[in-house]
């Protein structure tokens, strides 16, 4: 049976983490006290839905959250510092905190422990989220109990329009770029000096001109799409945010 957390304080746990290559204690207090934190909890790092949706998509809204009133964004998992290291680097999420709970200290204070053992992970954490003010569990988001691995309440976009039902989701932004490319790099710069996430796809890679020629009609890097648009060149990304100003 799963607990629903709300109006209680987060346990009291210490965290086995690795900074720079070095071991570090971090707490709860650390974490939490005094700030606004989002917090996502999932079953394991490289599992396929945590990898190809619900990190991802986190990532991706930080900006937004964060310009909703959010000061860090945490994902918790019952894995030790060196997994959650590495997936965080594989996945470039360099916009989420990633917090091994290793022993399953905090998940089980937050009864959210559970057994996987059929699957040989032994104790994992269920799959939630929730907005933590100064320590104290404000919301969560608990996936439903039923069998299999549901993903369905914890996501970033529920937890957004939870914070601002107003709120304007970032739309999703693929680049296709080469190598050595100046104009990829312009187009990338101005992504970042936005604070917008994006996918980067590299020829080279699988990629090639006919792909790029199809998808786009061009052969020139980068090629830019946002929310399934294509949106063209460095140029046609710098005008197409004039616009959006402008409007």
């Amino acid at each position: 049976m799963l607990h629903n957390k709300q109006g209680s304080r987060v346990p009291d746990v210490t965290f086995k983490s690795r900074v720079n290559d070095k071991w570090q204690d971090i707490t709860t207090d650390e974490l939490f006290k005094g700030k606004t934190v989002v917090v996502f909890s999932l079953p394991g790092a490289y599992t396929p839905t945590c990898s190809s949706t619900h990190l991802p998509r986190y990532n991706e809204l930080a900006p937004v959250l964060k310009a909703n009133g959010v000061d860090d964004i945490i994902c918790i998992s019952v894995n030790d510092a060196f997994v959650m290291n590495e997936w965080k680097k594989d996945q470039e999420a360099e916009n989420i905190n990633v917090v091994p709970d290793g022993n399953g200290d905090f998940t089980a204070g937050m009864g959210m422990l559970v057994d996987k053992s059929s699957l040989g992970f032994g104790k994992r954490s269920w799959r939630y989220s929730m907005l933590v003010r100064d320590g104290v569990v404000e919301k969560m988001f608990i996936e439903p109990e039923k069998d299999g691995d549901p993903f369905e309440v914890s996501d970033a976009d529920t937890i957004l329009k939870y914070i601002n039902p107003k709120a304007t989701a970032t739309e999703p932004i693929t680049i296709i770029a080469k190598a050595g490319c100046p104009h990829c790099a312009r187009a990338k710069a101005l992504l970042k000096s936005k604070g917008l996430h994006y996918e980067e796809i590299a020829l080279g890679k699988g990629i090639t001109s006919s792909t790029l020629r199809a998808v786009s009609g061009r052969t020139s890097t980068p090629q830019i799409f946002i929310g399934g648009k294509h949106i063209g060149g460095a140029d046609e990304l710098g005008a197409y945010f004039g616009h959006r100003q402008a409007a």
